[in-house]
């Protein structure tokens, strides 16, 4: 797959069906299960809504106007603090592999250092495995238990990095 073709942008109202089928197909991919993970969230079909709020936004991965992967950030849910979450980082097969991971990445941290978070925080899954090679790549550090309460009980791989 060309790189010339793929664009890294704020996500609108038209990406909505598509990234929502994207982030479904990729958690039935991984086995995940469907309850206790991002698969049961209503915000899934109206991401661009979910993200239309203060000091958060959802990027997605633009191939040609087929949407194959997104990111977003926003804050940490039920926590006292200047925690932002990176949330639901999804690629389907033909952007993994690519570098795109880095890049979707950077585009959110560095979103993040612009909204003036001083943290970042995720949730993962074990058998995520090229993902959380990458998070540690980027510098972030596992952590024993975790913070706030998104609801993801089936998250069981928590990771932070300061900003």
């Amino acid at each position: 797959m060309s790189n010339n073709n793929i664009v890294i942008r704020e996500i609108q109202p038209e990406d909505d069906q598509q990234i929502a089928k994207v982030i479904r197909e990729v958690l039935i991919e991984f086995g995940v299960p469907k309850v206790g993970t991002a698969y049961e969230d209503k915000a899934l079909d109206c991401m661009t809504k979910t993200y239309d709020t203060p000091k958060s936004k959802y990027f997605v991965i633009d191939h040609n106007g087929k949407i194959i992967g997104g990111a977003g950030i926003s804050q940490l849910d039920n926590y006292e603090g200047n925690v932002c979450e990176l949330q639901k980082m999804y690629f389907l097969p033909e952007a993994r592999g690519t570098g795109l991971g880095a890049k979707m990445m950077a585009v959110c941290l560095e979103q993040a250092k612009r909204f003036g978070f001083e943290h970042c925080y995720l949730e993962t899954l074990p058998y995520m495995k090229a993902a959380t090679k990458l998070y540690a790549r980027v510098g972030f550090q596992s952590l024993d238990k975790p913070m706030g309460n998104t609801g993801h009980y089936s998250c069981n791989v928590w990771m932070i990095k300061k900003l």
